[in-house]
């Protein structure tokens, strides 16, 4: 299964700023988008072919006449959801603007109806030319959306309107194009990040691996996309976290307080938080001897997820598990018992996964076909986790 509203063909054209596309490929993957790179044939002077395979994950073609047997022009034409065309080239506006054919790029900007968005980059002599103006004035009439290039130094000294623009004012454009910046605005996001921690004594406790990155990542990712996000944080690095509502907390009763308090008044509940299963039946005021500390009797913490699940009424729920064993199984066993909509589980063996910044396993989702996940950012994972939420909120 593939996720709709996300893929996106990014077209590369032959300027040296081609490869400042390739940090924008990574962070639009962040934001969750799905990203198939056509480069002109002149563009791979700057990047090749195998550069982009890599970054993207996916085969990369420059010619009709490759893989014939495909139809590539319709096959990824049909598939694509929006285009994006960083950089672009006086040449190739020009080429755009005139309805050529002459490369796979430009037969696939013919054969898709898909929203297109194009970023200039080129000498501010060649922008302000009148055939570019007139050639950018024909691609907005029949709306492109042609992002102003910057103002700024260029390949050598010269300084002037032309230049390549910050990869996060791209972004920041192409997800006013695609809708997808806002569509979580005027909803409740309540998650749960870190991992509790039960005391022994003064100095000691019962924990886990958990670093919180994964629910900070999805409460940036939630905040980002409109919502009224608050962020149950335990254990973990809170800081610079703007426009999130963080309630810090220690233990498991600590973090169930804090559901508690927050449950009803929220859209989407995200438990990404590895809640310790049991606590100490006795925790010492004093610092326990080494001599001493022979046993510790523990007694179970609550399963916060199945208790707040049994307080639902129109909120979603998605859960997470971090198995070593049967991975799938146990999650689904998880997402019928605990009445999750979606679950995302990963095989932590080894100690997979725990503070890295990268994640890969599998999304549940009740009565729908499993969504494999490769090795993705957890800033990506957030987003398509988003994404399921807000389709099951309908």
């Amino acid at each position: 299964m593939t996720l709709q509203g996300r893929e996106v063909i990014l077209g590369v054209g032959g300027g040296i700023a081609a490869y400042k596309s390739c940090e924008l490929l990574r962070r639009l993957q962040d934001h969750g988008y799905v990203i198939t790179v056509v480069p002109t044939p002149a563009s791979l002077n700057f990047v090749g072919a195998a550069t982009w395979e890599a970054l993207s994950g996916r085969p990369v073609t420059t010619q009709v006449w490759e893989s014939v047997h495909t139809v590539p022009h319709i096959a990824l034409a049909e598939r694509a959801d929006f285009f994006l065309i960083a950089p672009a080239t006086a040449d190739l506006i020009a080429r755009l603007a005139m309805g050529r054919a002459d490369d796979l790029l430009t037969n696939l900007v013919l054969a898709s109806d898909a929203p297109k968005m194009i970023v200039p980059a080129m000498h501010p002599s060649m922008w302000l030319d009148p055939a570019t103006v007139a050639n950018v004035a024909t691609l907005r009439s029949r709306g492109f959306t042609v992002m102003d290039p910057e103002v700024g130094r260029l390949t050598g000294d010269d300084i002037g309107p032309g230049r390549f623009p910050e990869t996060q004012a791209i972004i920041t454009n192409f997800d006013l194009v695609t809708g997808h910046k806002q569509d979580l605005l005027g909803k409740r996001v309540l998650i749960t990040a870190g991992g509790t921690r039960e005391a022994i004594d003064p100095v000691r406790f019962i924990g886990n691996r958990s670093s919180g990155k994964q629910g900070i990542a999805l409460a940036k990712a939630a905040r980002d996309r409109g919502a009224q996000v608050q962020l149950i944080a335990a254990n973990c690095d809170v800081a610079d976290l703007k426009g999130i509502d963080v309630i810090e907390v220690e233990t498991t009763s600590q973090m169930q307080n804090a559901l508690q308090s927050h449950f009803d008044q929220c859209n989407i509940l995200i438990m990404s938080a590895a809640v310790a299963d049991a606590r100490p039946s006795h925790v010492a005021q004093e610092k326990i001897k080494k001599a001493s500390l022979s046993s510790i009797e523990l007694e179970a913490n609550p399963d916060l997820l199945a208790e707040i699940a049994a307080r639902k009424s129109t909120q979603i729920l998605v859960g997470f598990a971090a198995e070593t064993k049967d991975h799938l199984q146990e999650a689904r066993r998880k997402l019928e018992a605990k009445g999750l909509d979606v679950i995302y589980v990963n095989d932590v063996s080894g100690g997979a996964i725990f503070g890295q910044d990268t994640t890969m396993g599998t999304i549940l989702i009740r009565n729908e076909a499993d969504i494999a996940v490769k090795e993705v950012s957890k800033d990506a994972l957030s987003n398509t986790l988003l994404d399921q939420a807000i389709r099951q909120l309908g």
